[in-house]
């Protein structure tokens, strides 16, 4: 009798510093899709250069994480971090790949003093 074993996928779901993000976008920035949790007030604002602005409080904000493709690499981020750790938590549920949120959000990458664009 044969045995088909099904191996889990090997997710790769954490929080990482600013500065660890900073250097992910540096190194394989081409490789990553940026998602700004915030409001479109708030990323007018300022973001991160490249990051796309999908609000998490849109009525419609589940159906489009639900489109997008998991078996790409992520970097998210919200304001704070509650909403990019809630996202992230969504995420894994979801089984995407690879996501990374930003531990403190846009405030940690700023205190960072990281690049911003408006």
């Amino acid at each position: 009798m044969f045995e088909t074993k099904i191996e889990p996928k090997n997710l790769l779901i954490r929080t990482v510093d600013p500065e660890y993000a900073f250097k992910l976008i540096k190194e394989e920035g081409s490789e990553f899709t940026i998602i700004d949790l915030r409001s479109s007030e708030e990323f007018k604002k300022g973001h991160i250069e490249g990051a796309e602005n999908m609000d998490v409080y849109a009525p419609d904000f589940e159906e489009k994480l639900d489109e997008i493709d998991r078996e790409k690499k992520y970097i998210i981020y919200c304001g704070t971090g509650v909403r990019g750790t809630r996202t992230m938590n969504k995420m894994e549920d979801m089984e995407f790949n690879e996501v990374y949120n930003i531990l403190g959000g846009f405030k940690g990458w700023e205190v960072h003093e990281l690049p911003v664009v408006e």
